[in-house]
């Protein structure tokens, strides 16, 4: 009896039938994850706790930079020395750090920017990141 029990309950547990008030086989229900079964997984579209992708502050409002726009190239440079910020401190992306960079150097050339400090009518704009604490910062 014990025997004939374990096999029909192996044969139960092999096709997927159950009915827990009945017993095994006898009005038996096949368990499936379909759309009509209200007690079946949800399957999501996209993890719900992915956090967002990390996007500088360009690429995030779509500006490219320009050699003409002295007001935005500013903010990427030095008040006191003039020096170009790297990007671990203006946490641009390479892509746009390297367009940075050109711009400003494009803007000394042809004379809009000065070279060896920030023009003066730009020092009271508002900052885009603190040079004091780099988005990234370093070991020394």
């Amino acid at each position: 009896m014990f025997l004939k029990i374990m096999q029909s309950s192996i044969r139960v547990l092999r096709r997927g039938y159950i009915n827990h008030a009945t017993g095994p086989m006898v009005g038996a229900v096949r368990y499936s994850s379909t759309a009509t079964d209200p007690d079946g997984p949800v399957e999501l579209e996209e993890n719900p706790f992915a956090k967002d992708r990390a996007q500088c502050i360009l690429c995030k409002n779509n500006i490219s930079p320009d050699y003409k726009n002295v007001q935005l190239l500013s903010q990427f440079q030095s008040p006191y020395t003039g020096r170009i910020y790297g990007k671990h401190i203006t946490g641009l992306c390479r892509k746009r750090q390297e367009q940075v960079e050109n711009e400003i150097i494009k803007a000394q050339n042809a004379g809009f920017m000065p070279t060896y400090h920030k023009a003066v009518e730009f020092l009271e704009d508002p900052k885009l990141f603190n040079p004091e604490r780099p988005m990234r910062p370093h070991k020394y």
